[in-house]
C-alpha cells in the first residue's frame, strides 16, 4: 500500500502540467491560527527550515508540498545550477526543471513567488505554490499548508483579511478527499480552539507542550477528553524562536522532544511526537487514498469521455476549406429540416412539434375566443349578408397572428441548430443566420397574402346553399311556423277599425281581415306556402320574417311573435353560417402556412445556402475561427491527454497494493 501516495503524487503532477484543478485528490490540509505553530510542525516533518518565518501572515498562498521518500541506497543525487550535488533537493512547478539543493534558496523562492501573485501588502491569494521535496529523511506525504487564521489585520493587510483566509481554508477543507490536520497550541484555552470537531476527517495536533504553565499538563487533552476529534490527537514539541535563531537542527529538536515526552508523559510518549505524527499522517493518507480510489477512477473515466466529446465538438483545424464549408452547410440544413419534421431530439417543445401546437392549440383557441358575437344594437333590418361578413372579417386577425407565430418559431429553430462545430466559425454562423432570416422574410408577405385571400374568399360570396347551412334554415323554419300557429290561436277575433293596420273605408276588410288573411294565405316563398325546398331562398325566408315586424298594434305584435324569440332564431342562423366559415378557416390557414412558408423554406434551404455562401471568394472569411477557439481546443486536448495519463497511472495499481 506504500505505492499509493506516489501514485497520488503522479496524478498531482499530471494535472499540474495543465494548470487545472478538476479532480479533488486526497491530501492533508494543515490549518491553525498564526500562533499555533503549524508551520513549525510542517518543517519538523521534512527536517528543514525552508518555510518563510516572521510575524503576521507569513504563508499567504496555499503551499502544496509533496514529500517523496528517496531510498538512500539507490544512490540518487541531484546537481543544482551552481553545480552543487545533494541527496536532498526540491523542485517548484513554476520554475519547471530547476533543481534546488540549498534550503535558503527554496525559502527565498517561496517568498518571491508569494509576492509575485499576492503582492507586498500582506494580502492573500488562492493560487497555490507547488513544491516537491525529495529526501531519504521523509515519508511519502502530500500536504497543503494554508495561511494562518487571524482576526485583526496588521499593517497593510486588507480589512477583511479574516474573511478571505476563512474562505480560502473552507475551500480546501471542504474537499471530501482531504484529511484535516488542525493545529492548536497547548498553552491556549482548548475550549476556544479552532479545531473542527464534528468531521470524520480531522486529526488534531497539539503544539508547544513544553510551554504550558507550571503545575499544569496536557494529559486530558492528549487522552482525547478535551477535544474529541475523530482521527485522534497527537502532541508535539516545537522548536522555540531561540532554537531557530541558534540554528538548532531538526534531529536535535526531535531528540529533545522525545526526552521531554518521556519525562512529562511517559505513558503516552510512544503515541506522540513528530516521528509518530509523520507515520500517522502517512498511514491515514494511504488508507484515505485506498478508500477514495474507486470513485477517483470513475471520475477520471467520466471526465475523459466528456473532454473527448468536447474536443470533437471543436473539430480539427480546417485543411480542405471547400469540403468543410459544404459539410457545415449540409449539416445545418439537415438539422433544420429534422427539427421541422420533429425528428430532432430536443427536450423542450420546438420545431415541428411547436408548429403543430400553434395550429391545433394556439390558433384554434384564438378562433374560439374571437367567436361569433351578434351586437344587440344592430337593427334586424340590416342585411343578413352584412351581419355574416362582419363576423367572418373577425377571423382575419387571428389567422395572420398564426402566420406570425409560425414565422417566429422558424426563426427560433436557427439557434437550436447552431452546433458547437458551427459556432467555432462566427462569420459563417452569422452568414447562415442571415440567409435563413432573409428567406423567411421573403416568404412572410406571400404567406400573409394567401391567408388574407382565404378570408377574402369567404367574404366574397355568402353561400346560403351550403348543405350544413340548409339544415339550419330548415330547423329555423320549423321553429317559426310552430310559433306562428301558437300565436294565431291567441289572436282576438276582431280589431277596432281605427286601430287595425291599413284601416280605411273597407274597415275590417282592409284591417283585421286583410292582415289575418295575409298571414293565413302567406305569399310566395313564405313558410306557409310549403315550398319544395326548405331553403328555397334565404332572402325570401327573411322577408317573411320581416313581415312579422310590420307596425301592428302593440298588443297584437307582442302576442304575434316576441322580439326575443326573433333575435334568437336570427342569431342562430347567422351563427350557423359563421361556424361553417370558421371551420373552413381553421382547416385552410394551417395548410396555407405549411405550403407557402414552412415546406417552402424546408425544401429550398439547402440550395439557398449553397447558392449564397459556397463561393470561392468567401471561403477564407467564412471559415475564420473565433479568436479563442484555438486556445480552447488546445486546453481541451491537454486536459484529455492528462486524463488519459491519469487513467494509465491508476491502471498500474494492482488490487494487492490496496491491502
Amino acid at each position: 500500500m506504500e505505492a499509493l501516495i506516489p501514485v497520488m503524487n503522479k496524478l498531482q503532477d499530471v494535472f499540474n502540467t495543465v494548470g487545472a484543478d478538476i479532480l479533488q485528490l486526497p491530501q492533508i490540509a494543515i490549518v491553525g491560527t498564526q500562533i499555533s505553530g503549524k508551520s513549525s510542525v510542517l518543517e519538523s516533518l521534512f527536517g528543514k527550515d525552508m518555510l518563510p518565518c516572521g510575524t503576521g501572515v507569513v504563508i499567504r498562498r496555499p503551499l502544496i508540498l509533496q514529500l517523496v521518500h528517496v531510498d538512500p541506497g539507490d544512490g540518487r543525487k541531484m546537481i543544482d545550477e551552481n553545480g552543487v550535488e545533494g541527496d536532498e533537493w526540491g523542485k517548484f512547478l513554476h520554475t519547471k526543471n530547476k533543481i534546488y539543493t540549498d534550503v535558503s534558496e527554496i525559502r527565498r523562492e517561496i517568498e518571491n513567488e508569494t509576492e509575485r501573485i499576492s503582492g507586498t501588502d500582506k494580502g492573500i491569494s488562492d493560487e497555490p505554490i507547488h513544491l516537491k521535496i525529495f529526501s531519504p529523511n521523509v515519508v511519502n506525504l502530500t500536504l497543503v499548508d494554508l495561511p494562518g487564521i487571524t482576526k485583526v489585520p496588521v499593517g497593510d493587510q486588507p480589512k477583511d483579511i479574516e474573511v478571505q483566509i476563512g474562505e480560502l481554508i473552507l475551500k480546501h477543507i471542504s474537499n471530501p478527499n482531504s484529511i484535516i490536520q488542525a493545529a492548536t497550541a497547548a498553552n491556549t484555552d482548548m475550549a476556544t480552539s479552532r479545531v473542527p470537531q464534528s468531521g470524520r476527517r480531522t486529526l488534531a495536533v497539539v503544539t508547544k507542550l513544553d510551554l504550558m504553565d507550571a503545575g499544569t499538563d496536557a494529559m486530558d487533552v492528549l487522552m482525547g477528553r478535551a477535544i474529541p476529534v475523530k482521527l485522534g490527537l497527537i502532541g508535539v514539541v516545537n522548536r522555540s524562536q531561540l532554537d531557530i535563531n541558534n540554528k538548532k537542527s531538526e534531529s536535535d529538536a526531535i531528540r529533545d522532544e522525545h526526552a521531554f515526552l518521556q519525562k512529562k508523559y511517559p505513558s503516552l510518549a510512544n503515541r506522540n511526537g513528530t516521528k509518530y505524527l509523520a507515520r500517522t499522517l502517512n498511514r491515514l493518507l494511504m488508507h484515505h487514498i485506498r478508500d477514495c480510489l474507486p470513485e477517483l477512477k470513475t471520475r477520471i473515466n467520466l471526465l475523459a469521455a466528456q473532454y473527448q466529446s468536447l474536443l470533437s465538438s471543436y473539430g480539427q483545424p480546417v485543411e480542405d476549406q471547400n469540403a468543410t464549408l459544404l459539410q457545415l452547410i449540409t449539416k445545418f440544413a439537415a438539422e433544420y429540416c429534422h427539427t421541422i419534421e420533429g425528428t430532432a431530439k430536443f427536450i423542450e417543445l420546438c420545431g415541428g412539434a411547436r408548429i403543430c401546437y400553434i395550429f391545433h392549440k394556439t390558433f384554434g383557441r384564438t378562433l374560439v375566443i374571437s367567436n361569433f358575437s351578434l351586437s344587440r344594437s344592430l337593427p334586424l333590418s340590416v342585411s343578413f349578408e352584412l351581419l355574416v361578413k362582419k363576423q367572418v372579417k373577425r377571423l382575419e386577425d387571428p389567422s395572420l397572428r398564426c402566420v406570425e407565430l409560425v414565422h417566429e418559431e422558424m426563426q427560433r429553430i436557427i439557434q437550436h441548430c447552431s452546433t458547437q462545430e458551427l459556432l467555432r466559425f462566427p462569420k459563417l454562423h452569422d452568414a447562415i443566420v442571415e440567409v435563413v432570416t432573409s428567406l423567411l422574410r421573403k416568404r412572410l408577405p406571400i404567406t400573409n397574402e394567401m391567408v388574407h385571400n382565404l378570408v377574402a374568399i369567404e367574404l366574397a360570396y355568402v353561400n346560403t346553399k351550403h348543405p350544413d347551412f340548409a339544415d339550419a334554415c330548415g330547423v329555423m323554419k320549423n321553429n317559426i311556423e310552430e310559433s306562428r300557429r301558437n300565436r294565431m290561436r291567441e289572436l282576438p277575433t276582431a280589431v277596432p277599425r281605427d286601430k287595425a293596420p291599413g284601416a280605411g273605408p273597407q274597415g275590417d276588410q282592409e284591417g283585421t281581415g286583410n292582415w289575418r288573411g295575409m298571414l293565413k294565405k302567406g305569399d310566395e316563398g313564405a313558410p306557409t306556402s310549403g315550398p319544395s325546398s326548405p331553403h328555397k331562398g334565404l332572402a325570401v325566408n327573411l322577408d317573411w320574417l320581416m313581415l312579422l315586424l310590420l307596425p301592428w298594434p302593440v298588443p297584437i305584435a307582442r302576442k304575434l311573435f316576441s322580439r326575443e324569440q326573433r333575435d334568437c332564431e336570427v342569431e342562430r342562423l347567422i351563427k350557423s353560417y359563421f361556424l361553417i366559415v370558421q371551420k373552413n378557416i381553421q382547416d385552410s390557414v394551417p395548410k396555407a402556412v405549411m405550403h407557402f412558408l414552412v415546406n417552402h423554406v424546408r425544401d429550398s434551404l439547402q440550395s439557398e445556402l449553397v447558392g449564397q455562401l459556397y463561393k470561392s471568394g468567401l471561403l477564407n472569411d467564412l471559415l475564420t475561427e473565433s479568436e479563442d477557439m484555438a486556445q480552447r481546443r488546445k486546453e481541451a486536448a491537454d486536459m484529455l491527454e492528462a486524463l488519459q495519463k491519469a487513467c494509465q497511472v491508476i491502471a498500474e495499481i494492482r488490487e494487492t497494493h490496496l491491502w
